[in-house]
């Protein structure tokens, strides 16, 4: 951009702006919304994903596959058979229709993997963030009867911690 061309956009940013000074220039930004948006990522917080969130994205995501798979493919060889008939008359349409075709074929073929391995990759999450859960709370509930074991403020002052030597007098139901 030449140097004339920005003094004249930061010019123009200025009267805009209505003040006069170069603090009205906006670079790569976008002006803060007045309301009603998003709110910024940063004051969010972490980002936080339901179950329902996951299995919704896997469903809509198969949901694509199919409607693709029943609605998008094409009948190759009445295509074809048009291509070479196009061709054999001298038409160059025919290597046109050919190559549209083809190309056509793969893109379908990479975007019905890509909703596959989306749906794919859902249901394993699920499975997988679920497993975690409920290793995190196994593993959390014996820390606790660990800790219990080592607190010295478990029993009364001066006796025997109740975990190591429960109570022999209780009779053991169940």
């Amino acid at each position: 951009m030449a140097w004339d061309e920005w003094e004249q956009l930061k010019t123009q940013a200025q009267a805009q702006a209505g003040t006069g000074t170069p603090a009205g220039t906006q670079i790569d930004q976008l002006a803060p919304d007045p309301g009603g948006g998003a709110p910024l990522p940063s004051s969010t917080g972490d980002l936080k994903v339901s179950q329902h969130d996951l299995t919704e994205i896997g469903s809509r995501a198969h949901t694509l596959y199919d409607h693709l798979w029943d609605r998008a493919r094409l009948d190759n060889t009445s295509i074809d058979s048009a291509a070479n008939d196009l061709t054999a008359q001298g038409f160059a349409l025919g290597a046109g229709l050919t190559h549209v075709s083809v190309r056509w074929d793969q893109q379908l073929k990479s975007l019905l993997d890509a909703c596959a391995q989306i749906s794919n990759h859902m249901q394993v999450t699920k499975k997988i963030h679920a497993g975690d859960e409920a290793y995190i709370q196994r593993e959390m509930s014996s820390i606790a009867t660990l800790d219990d074991g080592f607190d010295e403020r478990v029993g009364a002052p001066g006796g025997k911690n109740p975990v190591y030597y429960p109570d022999k007098t209780k009779k053991k139901t169940g």
